[in-house]
């Protein structure tokens, strides 16, 4: 996991993901690299673009990778709109079943 935190580590900062950087980042952190993963990992990303990737993950990761999108504040007043519709909608057919259960007692 420590190599692919350091390749996103580079993209934020916005450094050439490669072998040189990739080993100076993970040495900095205190691991001990291993060449061959350092070179796959490279191999791997040369191809792929990681802001489109970011973009399509899980809303979760997006949250945490741009939290100035949505304030806790705008995503809570739908939802309480949204619980009280419900609740009201609930109550409604409740009201309406008793009703109908009263035209059967006469």
């Amino acid at each position: 996991m420590e190599y692919i935190y350091a390749a996103m580590l580079l993209h934020k900062a916005g450094k050439a993901i490669n072998e040189e950087n990739l080993t100076q980042v993970l040495k900095a952190a205190g691991v001990n690299v291993d060449a061959v993963r350092v070179k796959a990992l490279v191999a791997c990303l040369a191809e792929v673009n990681i802001d489109e990737i970011i973009k399509s993950a899980p809303t979760m990761m997006t949250a945490a990778v741009a939290p100035t999108t949505a304030t806790p504040t705008t995503e809570a007043k739908p939802k309480e709109d949204e619980k009280k519709k419900k609740e009201e909608e609930e109550k409604a057919r409740e009201e309406a079943a008793l009703e109908g259960l009263g035209a059967l007692f006469g």
